[in-house]
């Protein structure tokens, strides 16, 4: 065999097409940078431990205080949830801006330049890890709580209508948090400046709104995104919420379901809004 004939192949191999990235290998990739990084298995589980602490203070405040009517346990064993979502926060937005801040993005769409399919990937893989770990949470935190509250019998039990909803709600509020960070992430890429816009909308806001005069309160609460999403993790549905559940809202609120597509709603616009920024601007 000639040495022409030998190098021919290598030639070939030379100049062949890259391997075609498919969406099962753009998955395991960012599952790889996600499990990869050692500060985002700390925050989740910090996320754990803070949503079961947090609640069982929570319950045990509670099991001491003059009770409201509707007095909802299954929301309160689950109350360190309005805390641990500004830990989702962070991770949902670390996800996009810490690439945009080290240059990762460019490795990321040179290895798949279908902008649309990185982001499906991000998203697909920041539900699947923030929604498991949110359950893991909330299971704890609902048993947690309710044996706190079991010696002054005001606790419930799983198989009470609406506690499996409410517990597998709270992964879902939290899962929608992420990918609100995520969106906000992708429109703002600094760090910095989408982290503080991030805990703005999930935990500021709801503060503002409680700062409105009565009236006005009574109408706006119940379509601001965390109020609204949060409905989906409680059970007793107080027309007027107060002392009765840990959501600190005023007036009649939107149903679990309807609350928690409301939110929803929001996630997939600021998601939408910036996958359109995402396709049009320079990495």
């Amino acid at each position: 065999m000639t040495a022409a004939q030998t190098a021919a192949p290598n030639m070939d191999s030379m100049f062949s097409p890259a391997p075609k990235v498919t969406f099962g290998g753009a998955l395991r990739s960012e599952f790889t940078k996600i499990h990869s990084v050692r500060s985002t298995r700390w925050t989740l589980l910090a996320m754990i431990v803070l949503t079961v602490g947090l609640g069982a203070i929570a319950t045990y405040g509670q099991s001491k205080a003059h009770r409201a009517p509707y007095f909802d346990p299954t929301a309160w064993s689950l109350g360190g949830v309005w805390l641990t979502e500004l830990l989702i926060g962070v991770i949902g937005t670390l996800v996009i801006t810490s690439e945009y801040s080290t240059g990762m993005i460019r490795t990321s769409l040179t290895a798949l330049p279908r902008r649309g399919l990185l982001l499906a990937a991000k998203i697909t893989v920041l539900a699947a890890v923030v929604f498991v770990t949110g359950l893991i949470a909330s299971l704890a935190a609902f048993f947690a709580g309710q044996a706190v509250m079991s010696s002054h019998h005001i606790s419930t039990t799983i198989a009470h209508l609406g506690v499996v909803r409410a517990i597998v709600g709270g992964a879902l509020y939290l899962t929608v948090c992420a990918l609100l960070a995520l969106g906000i992430g992708l429109l703002i890429r600094h760090t910095a400046a989408a982290l503080a816009t991030a805990i703005a909308v999930l935990f500021l806001l709801p503060i503002a709104g409680s700062l409105l005069p009565h009236g006005l309160q009574n109408h706006v609460d119940k379509w601001l995104p965390t109020a609204a999403g949060a409905q989906i993790w409680t059970v007793n549905h107080a027309p007027h919420l107060n002392s009765a559940s840990p959501i600190g809202a005023s007036g009649p609120m939107l149903s679990p379901w309807a609350g928690f597509a409301v939110f929803c709603g929001y996630a997939a616009t600021v998601l939408a809004a910036g996958l359109l920024t995402f396709r049009k601007r320079d990495a």
